[in-house]
C-alpha cells in the first residue's frame, strides 16, 4: 500500500486533536449525567492505569450507545 508523506502537515497531531475532542465531548456528556469524570481520568482509564467505577462504566455505555459486552470484551488490539 502507498504511504502518505507528511509534508507541511501534521497528520498525527490532527488525529490526536480529533481523539481529544471526542474525549472532551464524552466527559461533558458524563458530567451532565452527574458522573464524576475528567478528561485526565478518562485517559488513565483508557490506558489501563486507573480503575473505573461501575457508575462511570454505566455512563460511558449509555453515552456511547453500546453494551457492556462491547466494553468488557477482550480487545483484538491487545493480542
Amino acid at each position: 500500500e502507498q504511504k502518505i508523506k507528511q509534508v507541511g502537515i501534521d497528520i498525527g497531531g490532527n488525529i490526536r486533536d480529533q481523539i481529544a475532542e471526542r474525549q472532551t465531548e464524552l466527559v461533558r456528556m458524563l458530567q451532565l449525567e452527574n458522573i464524576d469524570m475528567t478528561r485526565e481520568s478518562l485517559v488513565k482509564i483508557e490506558r489501563g492505569i486507573q480503575h473505573i467505577t461501575g457508575t462511570q462504566l454505566r455512563g460511558i455505555r449509555d453515552c456511547l450507545h453500546t453494551t457492556y459486552d462491547e466494553l468488557l470484551s477482550e480487545s483484538s488490539n491487545k493480542k
